[in-house]
């Protein structure tokens, strides 16, 4: 029998309208009596700043220890799930992309930043005492002007959320990459993820992505190494297992019959690309 993802559709599921909101992590413990949540996926933006905390977080059913001084971030649509061994101290802002567009946000800017990851590998940023710091204040800025009926509120928050997700961005920038050859490479990576998205489970190889971006494998695979930290095949690979995984946990579906959707002629050949990605054959991930 499958098993129905719970999916939350709204940052506020008391008010459809709500766009943005921020919690302490503290404050949904003692909401949901310490009860863990179920495996779940959101429709909107996910950021779990931790300042207290012990346990595991899922995300795509890959384990990360969950512990202090970390920061997440859940883009919509992941599967993700948080287990705590004790009451976690930090803050959790969700916004969806409504959010986005009501303050000027350009859904550029979020590609740009690179923090939010669609699907693959999703870590934790792990942050020193002083970037804690820095980032907890502006959290607790917008907790404070959060529901605070100052004039332009909302728009106070919008850039509030921007300095705070900078602020990440510099952290986690391990790299100087001359800033020409960043621009053109973020163009090559919004185009590459575009068609990925739209042709992952008919395109497999990363030259026909690269014809369709008129340049080469080579050039392609170098470009998305750069600024992301994995290759173009890697990244393809990755949208096709967290796909794969998807429909054998949550449906109904034959190994034969995901097989096909993935666009894979034999089902043999999609069982050998699972279990080369991912150590164990799809049957058995299932159970």
């Amino acid at each position: 029998m499958s098993k129905v993802i719970k999916v939350y559709e709204s940052v506020n599921r008391s008010d459809i309208e709500v766009t943005f909101e921020i919690k302490r992590m503290e404050d949904v413990h003692e909401d949901k009596h310490g009860k863990t949540d179920e495996p779940h996926r959101h429709n909107f933006y996910t950021i779990l700043l931790t300042k207290e905390a012990r346990g595991k977080h899922y995300i795509d059913f890959k384990a990360y220890e969950l512990k202090n001084l970390q920061i997440y971030f859940i883009s919509p649509g992941q599967v993700h799930q948080v287990i705590e061994e004790q009451k976690s101290y930090g803050y959790v802002i969700t916004f969806s992309r409504l959010f986005l567009a009501e303050n000027n946000i350009d859904y550029c800017f979020l590609e740009d930043i690179n923090l939010f990851t669609d699907y693959g590998d999703s870590p934790p940023l792990s942050l020193n005492t002083e970037q804690f710091e820095q980032l907890s204040n502006y959290c607790n800025q917008i907790f404070d002007t959060r529901g605070s009926g100052i004039k332009f509120e909302n728009q106070a928050i919008g850039a509030l959320l921007q300095l705070f997700l900078i602020s990440c961005n510099n952290i986690c920038k391990l790299d100087v990459i001359n800033l020409q050859q960043q621009q053109v490479g973020s163009s090559i990576l919004k185009e590459f993820k575009g068609l990925v998205e739209k042709h992952f489970s008919e395109w497999h190889l990363v030259q026909q992505y690269a014809e369709a971006l008129h340049v080469t494998p080579d050039h392609l695979n170098r470009t998305v190494k750069l600024l992301i930290g994995n290759t173009a095949k890697e990244y393809v690979q990755s949208r096709i297992i967290i796909a794969a995984k998807r429909m054998l946990f949550f449906s109904d579906q034959t190994n034969k019959e995901i097989a096909y959707t993935l666009g894979f002629s034999d089902p043999s050949n999609f069982s050998n690309f699972f279990k080369k990605l991912t150590g164990i054959p799809p049957s058995q991930f299932r159970k």
